[in-house]
């Protein structure tokens, strides 16, 4: 039997993923990675969610300007600013070409019915890219990330995208199960990442976490009236 001393350690990577506050000037339309803003008027909201994320962590953001203003959003609901936030471009949604500013209610009925993404994980956008594509750099970021900052907590504000291929990524690498789960505007979800000498495994603590629902008269306040189109992008 291995004593305590021979065993490997396991340094354990905390990734905290955010995702950009509420997008209200699409005119319904998908927006991909375009690049727009996003709605912070909900100070309950930011305050809620810093005051879950951990002080001592290191920031990252996509390139897009909605991720940005999200972590304005968090700061000035109490969080202590970062030093700096780099904007990791391989975090930004799906680049989804000529469907970006199709109205989303039309592109959606137009697709298979039960479709959980825009297509086929293998099926990239006319003139831009698939969401293996998008998986795929995300997981690039991830990987070169937990190299640069391991044992760390990293908080990310990204895209429900974005955030479905890490989950996807922490499921054992299954980009389409991470298709499967909602990833709600400001949610919070915990990926937690271990490393030894010999292996990596993932586990994951949160996935779409909504730390202002305890409030039931403000979270009654964020459910849909009635039917809608969800927002995938």
């Amino acid at each position: 039997m291995m004593s305590d001393s021979g065993k490997s350690k396991v340094v354990t990577t905390r990734w905290w993923w955010v995702r950009h506050a509420p997008v209200r000037n699409d005119g319904g339309n998908i927006y991909g990675q375009s690049d727009i803003a996003c709605d912070t008027s909900d100070t309950y909201v930011f305050e809620a969610v810093a005051k879950v994320l951990p002080r001592d962590a290191v920031w990252y953001s996509s390139n897009l300007m909605r991720t940005h203003q999200t972590a304005e959003a968090i700061w000035a609901a109490g969080f202590p600013k970062p030093a700096n936030m780099p904007w990791e471009a391989d975090f930004a949604e799906q680049h989804l070409g000529r469907w970006q500013g199709m109205n989303r209610a039309a592109f959606v009925a137009s697709r298979p019915a039960g479709t959980s993404w825009f297509a086929d994980i293998n099926e990239p956008a006319p003139g831009g890219e698939s969401f293996m594509d998008l998986y795929n750099r995300t997981c690039r970021a991830i990987d070169r990330i937990n190299r640069e900052h391991a044992g760390q907590d990293v908080i990310a504000v990204g895209h429900g995208g974005t955030i479905k291929a890490a989950v996807g990524l922490a499921l054992g690498g299954l980009p389409e199960q991470g298709l499967a789960f909602d990833i709600d505007n400001v949610s919070v979800t915990r990926l937690d990442h271990y490393a030894t000498a010999e292996r990596v495994v993932w586990r994951l603590p949160m996935v779409n976490q909504q730390p202002w629902i305890a409030d039931p008269a403000h979270a009654a306040m964020h459910q849909p009236a009635g039917p809608e189109v969800k927002k995938l992008a």
